[in-house]
């Protein structure tokens, strides 16, 4: 199947941008059935405004007291009270 390079129109600031002919081949073995509907400089932007400038989500932290040594620490998952929960330092040494 032989590609040619088209010219569309991008959805949120109305240039016009090219689809070239190596775009369209890798849409194709990637299975995408749409064609892009923003230009370059519009899908980075709002990729980065998606993503809030940090690649991950802060975690929700949730405060605990270690089961071994007392100090209070930070856990990044909700504690359940079957469990106990130790700080960093305990829990490497009981590893």
């Amino acid at each position: 199947m032989a590609f040619q390079d088209r010219t569309l129109k991008c959805k949120d600031c109305g240039s016009d941008f090219v689809f070239t002919a190596g775009e369209q081949e890798f849409y194709v073995e990637k299975g995408f059935e749409n064609e892009p509907a923003r230009c370059r400089v519009c899908r980075d932007s709002r990729k980065r405004s998606r993503d809030g400038g940090d690649a991950r989500p802060q975690r929700e932290m949730h405060q605990v007291v270690c089961a071994q040594c007392g100090v209070t620490t930070q856990v990044p998952f909700k504690p359940r009270n079957d469990r106990p929960i130790y700080c960093r330092d305990c829990f490497s040494s009981n590893r």
